[in-house]
């Protein structure tokens, strides 16, 4: 770029469902929760990311908090431009006289349609970038853990995000077949809330159904390393006094069955409509996990024990797409694979 390097700003965005995460010269600079508080009077941005995420589930009639994704895709437009435009001011200013122009690599679900493609394209566009191009979260991925995409071998993916869980076949640079599925961390999350309503009788926000998940959630009722039980704090469905329970991994685990069958199901789905040839490379390459959902305790384990095949968690799993886009924001006019 020379001389005029200084004129534009080359940014890699993962926005995803939970968090967004943007990457600047190979460095994540911002890393906040997808959520952004108003005032319901004025209309205005209170808050976005962790401040924001902050008073969810505690405002009165005046404040509203928002998810503007929704399953990995935009669900309400206006708060994502005005999100995009809040995460982009947190990235660490240059001294320059003249605001730089952006150029972007945003990814996206691979099961996303065209209408949803076009709004997450126009929201980047509105929030100030010049030159839009996206890729698909498996293939993000792929290329966050490490593999070499463009080679002619078979490697399947699992991303489970906040939204969607992703899983793709990859070889030569494409998606060779893939299986999208809306169910994923806030999926668990809901399931984690209608069992301790059931079973105990107690409401629940998301927010402790998310610590819920990471303190002692389990996809498996048999860990080798199990965590320590977990205080629950909510309001008695009976009463409506608040209290306080204990819950155990194993319990957790029964809660996510469902949710884990169907991801499960999806998996061979994918694994049925993989050519020969390239199911002949995943029996040897494995399966890769990545994204939030993956750091689920026994996940890896299940899957594997489903399949008949070795799983490989990624290492830094949150990161792993958003590392991959700032690849291939380096490599913007090599990818054949960059949606134009």
């Amino acid at each position: 770029m020379g001389f005029f390097s200084f004129l534009t700003r080359e940014v890699a965005i993962d926005l995803g469902t939970a968090n967004s995460i943007i990457m600047c010269n190979d460095r994540v600079v911002v890393d906040e929760p997808s959520i952004v508080a108003i005032d319901n009077n004025t209309k205005k941005i209170i808050a976005v990311g962790k401040r924001a995420m902050q008073m969810d589930g505690r405002t009165h009639q005046d404040i509203k908090t928002i998810r503007p994704l929704r399953d990995g895709v935009i669900a309400d437009f206006d708060m994502a431009n005005a999100m995009i435009k809040e995460l982009i001011k947190m990235i660490p200013a240059r001294n320059t006289l003249i605001p730089p122009a952006l150029k972007m690599v945003i990814c996206i679900p691979s099961g996303i349609t065209n209408v949803e493609e076009r709004a997450v394209r126009d929201a980047a566009e509105q929030a100030g970038a010049k030159d839009v191009r996206l890729i698909h979260e498996p293939m993000a991925a792929a290329i966050g853990i490490g593999i070499d995409v463009v080679e002619p071998v078979g490697n399947m993916i699992i991303d489970i995000g906040g939204g969607t869980s992703e899983i793709a076949v990859i070889a030569l640079g494409g998606i060779v077949c893939n299986k999208s599925i809306r169910i994923a961390g806030d999926e668990f999350n809901k399931d984690i809330m209608e069992y301790m309503q059931k079973q105990h009788n107690i409401y629940i926000g998301e927010r402790m159904a998310e610590k819920i998940k990471i303190a002692c959630g389990s996809a498996i009722t048999e860990l080798n390393e199990p965590p320590e039980d977990y205080p629950v704090q909510g309001r008695d469905v009976l009463t409506g006094i608040p209290k306080e329970i204990y819950v155990n991994y194993k319990e957790i685990a029964h809660a996510l069955d469902k949710s884990i069958a169907k991801i499960e199901g999806a998996v061979l789905t994918a694994l049925s409509m993989t050519p020969p040839e390239l199911a002949s490379d995943i029996y040897h390459t494995g399966i890769y996990l990545a994204g939030g959902g993956s750091l689920l305790r026994g996940l890896d384990q299940r899957i594997s024990a489903k399949t008949k095949l070795a799983v490989h968690v990624a290492d830094d799993p949150l990161r792993a797409v958003a590392r991959g886009t700032g690849v291939a924001l380096k490599n913007y006019d090599n990818f054949t694979f960059l949606i134009k």
